[in-house]
């Protein structure tokens, strides 16, 4: 008596007499997948890789099957649309950058915010101080127009995003390979948001923006990182010197507050993911994360409360 065909369980139309070594099914060819022992099926070949843990770095991110950094290079176009947008559009510059406290006269121009003044008839306050609270992220994604201040013969507006991308194209790579995305991420908005939060309270009154305070938390996360993992130490000293030495010359024509604050709490952040305890890692990192972004909140209400007089 002839035995029945066997065909693949995926595609009954296929004739077939391979089975799969775990499940024991028929598959055809374009199911098979080598094994180390014959062949297993698409739907095994899957299972197995979800039982397999997935290997970590010693700051709990997950090792990336690709080396590209996808949420660098997230941030860089989210970066340069907004540059591309502020240069179609002005008035985005002066709606969504840093500014902690500032009035619109009935000009409509921009004056400096009288703190406890009260209400001024016909001038409006603006900023922070009167619930813009977006402008504390939003100014970490914009940069001087090309129209704005000089440096030399070039106009600034241009080199400031030109140097910020290319810092974070460097640094980005290295520290999101460490640290994992989600993890990368988190630093990448606090050390924003850090770096807005002292222009609030120290220059209240600065129209600020660019992607400076984002990146020098990240250069605090690199010196960290390196620390960390035992690297030598004597050219991440040199990096960060000339690091620091730039936050000095530039403070003439930047916001030294906004560089400043990105690099205390990039540096923060990076401690409480490098020196978290293994059995609760995870836990310990998104503990301090959130407990860092309600200091800042708070030291926000109290300057504005502090503003408002």
């Amino acid at each position: 008596m002839e035995a029945a065909a066997t065909t693949c369980y995926r595609h009954p139309s296929y004739e077939t007499y391979v089975s799969c070594v775990r499940c024991e099914r028929f598959i055809c060819p374009d199911c098979m997948r080598e094994a180390a022992v014959g062949h297993q099926c698409v739907e095994c070949v899957k299972e197995g890789q979800r039982s397999v843990r997935q290997p970590r770095t010693v700051f709990g991110g997950a090792v990336p099957r690709s080396a590209v950094p996808i949420v660098t290079y997230v941030l860089m176009g989210l970066n340069i649309a907004a540059y591309l947008g502020e240069v179609v559009r002005p008035g985005i510059l002066d709606r969504f950058a840093m500014l902690g406290a500032g009035l619109v006269g009935p000009d409509k121009g921009y004056y400096v915010y009288q703190p406890g003044a009260g209400a001024i008839p016909g001038f409006d306050a603006i900023g922070v101080v009167d619930g813009e609270w977006y402008r504390l992220l939003t100014g970490a994604f914009l940069h001087l127009p090309p129209t704005g201040a000089t440096l030399g013969a070039l106009p600034f507006g241009i080199l400031h995003i030109v140097f910020n991308m290319y810092a974070l194209w460097n640094l980005g790579r290295v520290v999101e390979q460490q640290l994992g995305r989600a993890r990368y991420l988190a630093l990448y908005l606090l050390s924003a948001l850090g770096g807005s939060v002292l222009v609030h309270l120290i220059a209240p009154s600065d129209l600020t923006v660019g992607a400076s305070g984002a990146i020098f938390g990240l250069g605090a996360a690199f010196y960290v990182i390196h620390l960390r993992l035992g690297r030598d130490m004597a050219p991440v000293n040199r990096f960060m010197a000339m690091f620091l030495l730039w936050m000095v010359i530039s403070a003439g024509f930047a916001s030294w507050q906004g560089h400043l604050g990105g690099l205390l709490t990039g540096g923060i952040v990076t401690l409480a993911y490098a020196y978290a305890p293994a059995n609760r890692r995870t836990a310990f990192q998104a503990a301090a994360c959130v407990v860092l972004l309600a200091v800042l909140v708070l030291l926000v209400v109290l300057k504005n409360s502090a503003l408002a007089g």
